[in-house]
């Protein structure tokens, strides 16, 4: 059963905020040791990092009602290795041992013990006590009531040219997220079907797996909106479509991949559509970008600001390196006068290659809103 359009939403909506706020997290962390440690500047800047993140850990908790619980122990574990990386950063920054004498009796003595403030004897023995877990987390975890990362940072070390550490792609609180972004496409296997077919959609999106590949007997997208979906890689095996059929669709993107027959276009506004056929025919369409590998003459009917341009290199497969692409050969059936067609034009500047291969399929760090945005389309 599909689920409630809202409620795909809700969830899109709140991974692009939980992404923000990650982001925002690492970036405040990662210069950290640029804030001065007179003045308490720098006890400063770690408190309202400790306080964003038992913020965000809340707004996890009450968002439980539309987030499934995959999700949440996903974004549950996001934070958690959130905590652990300010933990580390936090012990970079703490102070150096003090000297030891040794005494008479062999026994070590420090020289001023009063020096160890109460927040270094909790530090230690919380540590002692919970091992400090690293940034994995079991199947059952869940959020901390007072997690120990959160209290009052300890003394600073004064060590003005020390640097934090970046924070790259195999940092585990980036491959969590990474995770979770992933939680977000959908990637149905049609496992049952022979056929593809997706429809009522709003604000998501679905990426087909090659399991797909069995089900493209030919397919059929409708009613969809501010949508993602990308069919590409079952129908870059061998296995295309038979024949396609999209309809009722706006303001999305339609990687159609490849079709042995005819794609039928129909009512398609807004949009940008990917595809490599052996008949194209548009009816009824309106402001589309269509990037195109098509062996015959494209034929458009009652369109209006259709532009085409060369199927990107990217979904090229070796049948498509032949010289026959007939995608700027087009053919308008409501327009039989000697000029050209003025509902359809050469589209002047292509989406890069580098966006095809990136981004679409879902770049780390990148959301719906992003990827429409990068082939020239409004957001969701």
């Amino acid at each position: 059963m599909a689920e409630p359009t809202n409620e795909v939403a809700s969830k899109e909506r709140f991974f692009r905020y939980f992404q923000h706020e990650i982001t925002a997290l690492q970036e405040s962390m990662q210069s950290l040791s640029s804030h001065s440690t007179t003045g308490g500047e720098r006890n400063d800047a770690i408190e309202h990092i400790l306080a964003r993140i038992s913020r965000l850990s809340s707004d996890v908790k009450d968002a439980s009602s539309y987030i499934p619980p995959y999700d949440q122990r996903i974004y549950s574990e996001a934070i958690s290795a959130l905590s652990s990386k300010l933990q580390s950063i936090r012990a970079s920054f703490a102070p150096r041992a003090k000297f030891a004498f040794k005494s008479g009796n062999g026994f070590t003595t420090q020289k001023n013990a009063s020096a160890i403030s109460l927040n270094d004897a909790a530090e230690l023995a919380s540590q002692q006590r919970m091992k400090v877990p690293g940034w994995e987390s079991s199947a059952e975890s869940s959020f901390a009531t007072t997690p120990a990362e959160l209290r009052s940072p300890a003394p600073e070390r004064v060590d003005e040219g020390e640097e934090v550490k970046g924070f790259d792609g195999n940092d585990p609180v980036n491959k969590v997220l990474q995770a979770a972004q992933q939680a977000t496409i959908r990637k149905p296997s049609f496992s049952q079907s022979t056929s593809v077919s997706i429809s009522n959609h709003h604000g998501i999106h679905i990426l087909l797996p090659s399991s797909a590949a069995h089900a493209t007997s030919s397919g059929t997208l409708s009613n969809l909106s501010n949508c993602v979906v990308d069919m590409s890689v079952p129908t870059a095996t061998g296995r295309p479509f038979a024949g396609l059929t999209l309809k009722n669709i706006k303001n999305s993107l339609i990687v159609c991949g490849h079709v042995n027959g005819a794609a039928h276009i129909t009512n398609v506004s807004n949009s940008v559509i990917v595809v490599s056929a052996r008949q194209y025919r548009m009816h009824e369409s309106r402001h589309c970008d269509v990037y195109l590998q098509c062996s015959s003459r494209p034929i458009i009917e009652d369109c209006k600001g259709i532009q085409f341009a060369p199927l990107p290199k990217v979904y090229m497969i070796e049948n498509d390196a032949q010289p026959e692409n007939n995608w700027d050969q087009v053919d308008d059936f409501k327009w039989l006068k000697s000029e050209p067609s003025p509902n359809w034009s050469i589209l002047s500047k292509h989406v890069e290659e580098n966006v095809w291969r990136d981004v679409v399929p879902g770049a780390f760090g990148k959301g719906l809103d992003d990827i429409l945005h990068a082939v020239n389309l409004p957001k969701a």
